[in-house]
């Protein structure tokens, strides 16, 4: 076995070697080879060690400590596998990575000496990984290891705690203030230039103004897990994704159950002329499903296109769609005025809502008909649709709309009916939302 006190040299290509630097030696393998030999499994040892010594962690998502967690173990092995073999301080972007993470860290409520005894624990499970095949002779190369090991430590101490009080401040900084005041200034209907000019932003031809109602996400219901810390990582992901589709373009007050969104588009209109051009539609759609998939939780908006001046009637009309869109179970996604003229109009009183609504009645104590009724709307009135649908024979459905027939006096297979019909389920939501509300 080589020791320590063996003469040390560089192998040839090394450039990246101090001078004369050998890596040390443990048990007849190079440390640096045995960690990256059993990084994975390593990262796995760690994040259990996690578990069963820093209890606060087990309320972290099971996708964090098998996603996220694990990774950063294994980045941090293997930065430290290169200090081991090179003599030289990991990258400066590795420590980086380390400050980001106690940040988030901080930002999930978890205490600080969790975070600094989680580093501890990961390098002490490398060291007895490393040197559970010591021999007698390994002594100097153990020490040597165990410096290495303490000066690791000392780098990501440090950098943990400077970026868990980063995680503790304020979120955003003076540009991020400033952007809020703009999103507050288009939202009272002040005049949103001066704040524009602090955010360092020009006014857009106009805003796509979403009203979102961003669902939980399975983690927030675990046994075991914490909701809080779950949410929040929801709302993270979304956020990040969103920026990244609109090269943060956009202004946004969320929580991780919904809120208010402005997507700028269009050229800077000049001081003569108004851009009048409408929101990009699809693109927006687009946008808004990445992010959903992205934060792991469906996502319904309302959406309104305004300039900026308009901005406060576009929220409120925004805001107005998403209800309709909830009240009559729209699907996930951006839904906008012109996708639910019908529903909308129903949703505001009147007689004739209530006597469209009273057309239904006598279906309200037979949930399958009505059932099979919006089915079979849905469906394009195609009888053998409904019936895949509903896992019946078609000759059920077709017992079933005569049925509705007898009892409502309208024909579901006799297209003069079918409007009055539309109309009258969409009544009946409407009235039945209003009633729980």
């Amino acid at each position: 076995m080589t020791g320590h006190n063996a003469p040390r040299h560089t192998p040839p290509n090394t450039s990246d070697l101090t001078p004369d630097w050998r890596a040390p030696v443990i048990g007849g393998l190079p440390a640096d080879q045995r960690l990256i030999g059993g990084v994975r499994e390593l990262a796995e040892a760690v994040v259990a060690a996690l578990l069963e010594r820093v209890p606060v962690y087990r309320r972290l998502p099971r996708e964090q400590l098998t996603g996220e967690l694990t990774r950063d173990a294994e980045r941090r092995i293997r930065a430290l596998a290169h200090t081991v073999r090179t003599g030289l301080p990991a990258p400066a972007e590795e420590f980086a990575a380390v400050r980001e993470a106690a940040a988030r860290r901080a930002e999930e409520g978890l205490p600080l000496d969790a975070v600094l005894l989680a580093h501890h624990l990961g390098l002490e499970v490398c060291w007895e990984f490393a040197t559970r095949h010591a021999r007698d002779g390994d002594a100097a190369d153990l020490l040597v290891l165990n410096r290495l090991l303490l000066d690791q430590l000392r780098q990501a101490a440090t950098a943990a705690g400077a970026g868990y009080l980063d995680g503790r401040r304020p979120a955003g900084g003076r540009r991020d203030t400033a952007r809020q005041s703009l999103l507050s200034a288009l939202l009272a209907g002040t005049s949103a230039q001066a704040a524009a000019s602090r955010a360092g932003v020009r006014l857009p031809a106009g805003y796509a103004v979403l009203c979102l109602s961003v669902a939980g996400h399975p983690d927030e219901h675990s046994p075991g897990v914490d909701p809080g810390v779950a949410a929040h990582r929801k709302l993270r992901r979304f956020e990040a994704e969103l920026d990244h589709r609109t090269r943060q373009s956009a202004l946004a007050a969320l929580t991780p159950t919904g809120g208010l969104v402005l997507i700028p588009f269009g050229s800077s209109p000049g001081p003569a002329e108004v851009d009048t051009a409408e929101a990009p539609w699809p693109l927006l759609g687009a946008t808004l499903a990445a992010a959903a998939r992205a934060a792991g939780a469906p996502v319904l908006a309302g959406a309104a296109s305004a300039t900026p001046a308009e901005v406060p009637g576009a929220a409120a009309l925004a805001c107005e769609v998403l209800e309709v869109a909830q009240a009559f179970g729209r699907p996930p996604g951006l839904h906008r005025l012109d996708d639910i003229l019908l529903e909308y109009q129903l949703t505001r009183p009147s007689q004739a809502r209530s006597r469209l609504a009273a057309l239904l009645e006598p279906l309200a104590d037979t949930g399958e008909l009505l059932t099979t009724l919006r089915t079979h709307l849905a469906g394009g009135l195609n009888r053998r649709h409904t019936a895949s649908a509903l896992h019946l024979h078609p000759n059920t459905v077709d017992y079933r709309l005569r049925r509705i027939a007898a009892l409502t006096g309208l024909d579901p297979t006799r297209p003069a009916d079918v409007p009055l019909i539309t109309a009258a389920i969409a009544a009946s939501a409407a009235e039945q939302a209003f009633l729980a509300g």
